[in-house]
């Protein structure tokens, strides 16, 4: 790896990493990231300098939306040519979403932005924040050939960096709180940093950054069950404004076979909502066709979800609407790999 001294900006958003036990009264306070190397010396080790952004107002991760990931991508974009790579401390409860809208807003990334957060506070005598922290900006820093190893926004959890719009939060007690199931591994912290390059972005010559402002929120998620009835689909689907439902369907992609409830999606196409049809099952794909129970689906049109998470489905929709694809191209844009999202 090149020995070129990277220049790395944490961007603090909230969230458990963020925060110090006042060991006197034993509440929480937030911590205080311009004392970040006084705190964590070890960062002084890595190779690189650490300049830090926190929003004005930290949030919990809970009340993350699209305004604040479009703050999050303006910041990336304003400071882009000032720094080699970025670390975005964040809440992980909805962390894979907001990975994977980012992945969506900042087009033609060329240096790495790493999402990391904790279980723990940071300065919890068993947290998991300090290694999950100093890995992340280690990761962000890592070049090869004056080049940025990792072009894309990952998420970094547990000794594990993973493509961030190909994750899901599993674990809300664990130290190992997220999966790819769909997707390996982007590097695994051992002893070594060890980089599996074949699973990157390929390294296109980049045409400059885009970052993209517009996210259309008109969207919803709707998960099937047996026994989902007609007033449960109306009222979905007769959502003032409603542009795209994402379908949480069986399996590889099926769903009741009843006529009233075939009718409702295929009267909902025809009225311009777009339906994403996406597994509800942790790791797999749908394949819309493959049993009889999704045949019909896939003649209305409704658009394959292949093995997108539901967390990178419904921010590629509100990018997608929020671009203005039109009504007749977003079905083949939604299919169609962007960002390395789905297969």
């Amino acid at each position: 790896m090149s020995s070129a001294k990277s220049s790395i900006l944490l961007i603090y958003t909230g969230g458990t990493i963020g925060m110090m036990k006042d060991y006197t009264s034993g509440a929480l306070k937030a911590f205080d990231f311009s004392q970040l190397l006084k705190n964590i010396p070890e960062l002084n080790q890595l190779d690189c300098t650490i300049s830090s952004y926190s929003f004005e107002r930290p949030i919990d991760s809970s009340n993350m939306n699209p305004t604040h990931w479009v703050a999050i991508s303006d910041i990336v974009a304003e400071k882009y040519d000032e720094y080699d790579g970025f670390v975005v401390l964040h809440g992980s409860d909805t962390m894979s979403y907001t990975a994977s809208a980012l992945s969506f807003l900042l087009e033609n990334l060329g240096k790495p932005v790493i999402l990391t957060g904790s279980q723990l506070p940071i300065g919890d005598l068993r947290t998991d924040a300090k290694e999950n922290l100093i890995t992340a900006i280690q990761i962000a820093a890592l070049k090869k050939k004056g080049k940025a190893v990792i072009q894309e926004v990952g998420l970094y959890f547990e000794y594990k960096l993973y493509r961030g719009n190909r994750t899901t939060k599993i674990n809300a007690e664990h130290f190992q709180a997220f999966a790819s199931l769909n997707y390996p591994q982007l590097i695994e912290s051992g002893v070594h940093l060890t980089v599996f390059n074949e699973y990157l972005l390929p390294q296109k010559k980049k045409l400059g950054l885009k970052s993209h402002r517009n996210m259309d929120d008109n969207v919803a998620i709707l998960k099937i069950f047996p026994g989902i009835n007609k007033n449960v689909i109306d009222a979905m689907l007769g959502t003032k404004n409603l542009k795209a439902l994402v379908l949480e369907t069986y399996g590889s992609g099926n769903a009741p076979m009843e006529e009233w409830f075939l009718e409702r999606l295929n009267n909902a196409i025809i009225n311009g909502i777009h339906i994403i049809n996406v597994t509800q099952c942790s790791g797999g794909a749908v394949m819309m066709g493959h049993y009889e129970t999704s045949s019909r689906l896939k003649k209305m049109q409704v658009i394959n979800g292949k093995d997108i998470t539901t967390e990178a489905a419904i921010t590629k929709a509100m990018y997608l609407l929020g671009s203005g694809v039109s009504q007749d191209l977003f079905k083949t844009v939604f299919e169609t790999s962007l960002r390395g999202e789905m297969m």
